[in-house]
């Protein structure tokens, strides 16, 4: 442990989402499992002795895609390494955060620490070295189809390796040779097949839908406690959320959400005000929030397993299993399970949104809410939350477009070699903008609520909402008048994307929970 930096060994096959997720939200130190090194050292013998034997092997010592029936001279294979990397670098774009680019890194030294892909043990170290300096590639976001790995932004990663390029230091962009030089390393001769195994792999697609799974996560617990908001604001039924109407069903996610939603409005004198106020029903989006967020929590949950496996996976190609000396060529660059994760958490961050939007739109509706017109007094001079919706709606309209599945279209790459794709680096990437937009949507929802519950004082609501509507006070007033919003809207943005909730909501979430693989 250096500091106040966390320290993080990793155990290839053994990373646990909470430890992706530490990687993701902070700068960490990593250092490899000893008895990762003789994996390593077997894989790379196995190469070697092929190499020496002069058998062919598709990836070693012969051309790739559709010239894998081109041998390469052993003179050659340096250059051919290089040239793979240098050939495949033509990403496009806005380059990758840190917070990714950790991730992208980690779990490249992860996949090829699993003693699969035949590289030397020193490129892991100089890997590591480079990661654990800050030494960060700058990586395109946009070029890779997600199949035969993300071969464009991984070749950008390569680059920094062989002292091409820039990479990134603490937001300065150096050359990669004195990145390299940071840390005490020339550029690099890549060996057979260690071009191809850093740029076969899923490593770009995975972090980017971990991103998206790690921040759906933050904006899953906001949507919880902004539903619980807007239910007091209206003085809505808790009944809907007894415990015995969830356990009829049985579907989990169902159940813990009720629970949860329960625990937060527990003790709330707004409650116990309108006990027999002789209201039936509350629309749906007050009504089936454990239903619909359920539903949402189970679709994390299951992405996040998908992930978690990813992220651990030997998904570069052809793998070697030295225990047999056999060099295999396969497919697991593919990231098609990468793109139905992607997918479904799009699903959840869309209705996340979508719900947040509806409940905001019934608080302003006196009809239904019982609140003033638009959440403000002397209505007419003042437009109060008007607008403010309409910017929710326009953000959760926008989410149902970028919702539809990446991973139902595919177009044929390498000559039709390549001919089935799984899109899966635009699945996830597209999560970012989705996570941003739900997050605006839900901190709109939540200020309005906290709004229309100070229209109750004095009485109080319970603790825990006390407690946020108090941070939400931090950084936005009660709105008494009409005045420029937009910087309030940020505000609340932020506060839907923080990482810290209430115990009762973290326990809810797959990276905090940590499912096992």
């Amino acid at each position: 442990m250096s500091g106040s930096v966390q320290e993080i060994r990793l155990v290839p096959g053994e990373v646990d989402l909470a430890t992706l997720r530490a990687i993701y939200q902070s700068k960490v130190t990593l250092t490899l499992a000893d008895d990762a090194r003789a994996a390593i050292d077997r894989a790379n013998e196995t190469v070697d002795a092929i190499v020496a034997s002069g058998k062919v092997v598709y990836g070693i010592n012969t051309g790739f895609g559709k010239l894998a029936q081109t041998q390469i001279p052993s003179e050659r294979l340096a250059e051919l390494q290089r040239n793979l990397v240098l050939s495949h670098s033509v990403g496009l774009g806005n380059l990758l955060p840190d917070n990714v680019t950790r991730l992208v890194v980690a779990t490249k030294i992860i996949s090829l620490a699993r003693g699969h892909s035949g590289v030397r043990i020193q490129l892991i170290e100089a890997l590591l070295a480079l990661f654990n300096a800050g030494v960060m590639p700058c990586i395109p976001e946009k070029g890779s189809v997600g199949a035969s790995g993300d071969l464009a932004p991984l070749a950008h990663l390569s680059l920094m390796l062989l002292g091409e390029g820039q990479v990134r230091v603490g937001g300065e962009l150096i050359p990669a040779t004195e990145g390299l030089a940071r840390v005490g390393l020339q550029p690099i001769v890549l060996g057979p097949k260690e071009g191809l195994a850093l740029l076969n792999g899923t490593q770009v697609s995975n972090a980017l839908a971990l991103r998206g799974l790690f921040e759906a996560e933050n904006l899953f617990a906001a949507g919880l406690m902004a539903g619980a908001l807007s239910l007091e604001a209206i003085k809505g039924s808790v009944k809907p959320f007894d415990a015995r109407i969830h356990q009829a069903r049985g579907q989990h996610g169902q159940i813990a959400v009720a629970a949860a939603v329960s625990s937060l409005l527990e003790g709330s004198e707004i409650l116990s005000s309108h006990t027999n106020c002789g209201r039936v029903q509350d629309p749906y989006s007050i009504r089936c929030v454990p239903q619909v967020m359920g539903a949402c929590l189970d679709n994390l949950s299951h992405a996040s397993r998908v992930l978690q496996i990813e992220a651990n996976a030997a998904s570069d190609n052809p793998l070697v299993f030295s225990e047999s000396g056999d060099v295999i060529s396969g497919g697991n660059f593919h990231a098609e399970p990468v793109a139905f994760a992607a997918d479904i958490i799009a699903l959840a961050i869309a209705e996340i949104g979508a719900i947040s939007e509806r409940r905001m739109a019934l608080l302003l509706d006196t009809g239904l809410s019982g609140l003033p017109p638009f959440l403000v007094r002397d209505g007419g001079v003042n437009s109060g939350f008007m607008i403010a919706q309409v910017t929710a709606a326009a953000l959760a309209s926008e989410n149902k477009s970028l919702a539809h599945p990446g991973s139902v279209d595919s177009l044929p790459t390498s000559a039709n070699q390549e001919d089935h794709v799984s899109m899966a680096t635009y699945a996830a990437r597209r999560l970012g903008d989705m996570c941003f937009n739900t997050a605006a949507v839900v901190g709109i929802e939540a200020m309005a609520a906290a709004q229309g519950i100070d229209f109750h004082r004095p009485l109080q609501s319970s603790t825990a909402l006390e407690q946020e509507i108090g941070r939400i006070r931090e950084h936005v007033a009660f709105l008494d008048q009409d005045r420029l919003m937009a910087p309030d809207i940020e505000s609340m943005r932020l506060w839907a994307s923080r990482h810290a909730w209430p115990e009762s909501l973290t326990a809810l979430l797959p990276s905090q929970r940590s499912p096992s693989l």
